[in-house]
């Protein structure tokens, strides 16, 4: 099995023209107590999650693990970026071992609209392309999703399928590192 999981983790932080994607701190728990409870946020994830469980439930540092961004502007956290492997009963098969990275973030909703997911993002996949080149990810959206589908666009990702699940049509989508001509 190849993947995320055996990248060295962290990485420095990833310098955009705008944005820093690192790892997460302490001082991010209440931006991560946002994202999970916005209503916003949450609208194509099932709903938010309830403000007391989550604030019960989440580490002093939040989303510590490999594979998850913080995106900072201007010192303050907006939004996450994770690649993580798939779980097996949602694998795809796009690779031979069905062991394809997935692709998903969540911005803070007075983050919307400014191109940052998609700085973001782009900034997260050529990281990846670099430290495990050749791998494909995959990206998932609900179709009802307009947002997520213009950005997998804008990203690169070719549609593989779409199917239903959780009472909502999805889709999925491939993205390939652009082999470098050296």
């Amino acid at each position: 099995m190849s993947g995320i999981e055996r990248v060295a983790w962290p990485p420095a932080p990833i310098k955009t023209e705008r944005l820093v994607l690192r790892e997460s701190e302490a001082r991010d728990r209440a931006a991560f107590i946002e994202l999970f409870t916005s209503p916003e946020v949450n609208t194509y994830l099932g709903g938010p999650r309830p403000r007391d469980e989550c604030e019960r439930a989440l580490p002093a540092i939040p989303g510590r693990c490999v594979g998850l961004f913080v995106i900072e502007l201007d010192g303050a956290m907006i939004g996450i970026v994770e690649l993580n492997r798939r779980d097996a009963e949602r694998r795809s098969k796009v690779r031979p071992d069905a062991g394809e990275a997935e692709l998903g973030y969540l911005l803070l909703p007075q983050a919307w609209g400014y191109g940052y997911a998609t700085e973001a993002c782009a900034a997260v996949l050529g990281w990846f392309a670099d430290v495990l080149p050749g791998e494909p990810v995959v990206l998932c959206t609900q179709t009802a999703n307009d947002r997520s589908m213009r950005l997998a666009v804008k990203l690169g990702f070719i549609e593989v399928q779409r199917y239903e699940a959780w009472g909502a049509e999805q889709w999925m989508g491939i993205w390939f590192p652009v082999a470098s001509s050296g």
